[in-house]
């Protein structure tokens, strides 16, 4: 393979699932973690994506705009959140994932809307401190400089002292019958937290995750309340999603 078209592989995933890790690109593209650490050295070194220790995220992954023009496919995430909208009602309790798809529902949320948001993803609750009638509450914890998100014990904790109306949540990966998988251990358990303390959760996916896992499962499908993508509902990606017992928007 060329190295024009490694450099491309890499952009393309690390864009669909916002990290990648070294050792997955390094399996799939069959050449050497050496090969793929000097091509993510270049990338970056392009401005087209940031290196992290063990792998690469996103440019727009690391905004703390939901304007940012570096975000992947950001008119298909704009049509996720509008859909997601719909689900939000006054005085409504919810919780706010991190991820950009989830930024953009942030983002979105009208002025006028009296919600009370628990985050733990520092963007998003910057975000969400711009509308006047938002009560946002910041779940505590350490903070991965990655995902600029809080994560460990202390989050988990908070998490199972509440109780919410809708939780928003992104994920690395999702197939209609595994479920909901990431590469990373502690974003897994915090998420797994989330999904406890909610009354209904809400998968936001932009339809290039679906059909695809990864190591560490967060739930099975069918803890899914509603899936949200840029998709109509009765597109054929879609079809194994609709054999489970999950709202499809």
């Amino acid at each position: 393979m060329l190295k024009e078209e490694r450099h491309q592989a890499i952009l393309s995933q690390v864009e669909i699932h916002n990290r990648i890790l070294l050792t997955d690109v390094a399996e799939n593209l069959d050449v050497s973690i050496d090969t793929v650490r000097r091509d993510v050295k270049e990338l970056d070194a392009e401005n087209k994506l940031r290196r992290v220790h063990g792998g690469a995220i996103s440019l727009g992954f690391t905004t703390n705009s939901a304007k940012n023009s570096n975000i992947y496919r950001q008119k298909d995430k704009i049509i996720i959140a509008e859909k997601a909208l719909g689900l939000l009602k006054d005085g409504s309790v919810i919780f706010v994932d991190g991820g950009t798809t989830c930024m953009e529902l942030a983002h979105l949320i009208p002025s006028n809307l009296n919600l009370t948001c628990f985050t733990h993803s520092l963007p998003v609750a910057m975000e969400l401190l711009t509308k006047p009638n938002v009560t946002v509450i910041m779940v505590g914890g350490q903070v991965s400089t990655d995902s600029q998100t809080t994560i460990g014990a202390n989050a988990i904790h908070n998490l199972a002292e509440i109780r919410v109306d809708f939780s928003f949540i992104g994920t690395g990966y999702v197939d209609s019958n595994y479920g909901l998988t990431e590469f990373d251990w502690d974003i897994v358990q915090v998420k797994k937290a989330v999904i406890k303390c909610s009354k209904k959760t809400v998968l936001l996916s932009i339809s290039e995750k679906l059909n695809s896992q990864h190591r560490y499962k967060t739930c099975d499908i069918n803890a899914i309340n509603t899936l949200v993508t840029e998709l109509k509902p009765e597109d054929d990606l879609l079809s194994s999603f609709r054999n489970h017992d999950i709202r499809i928007l």
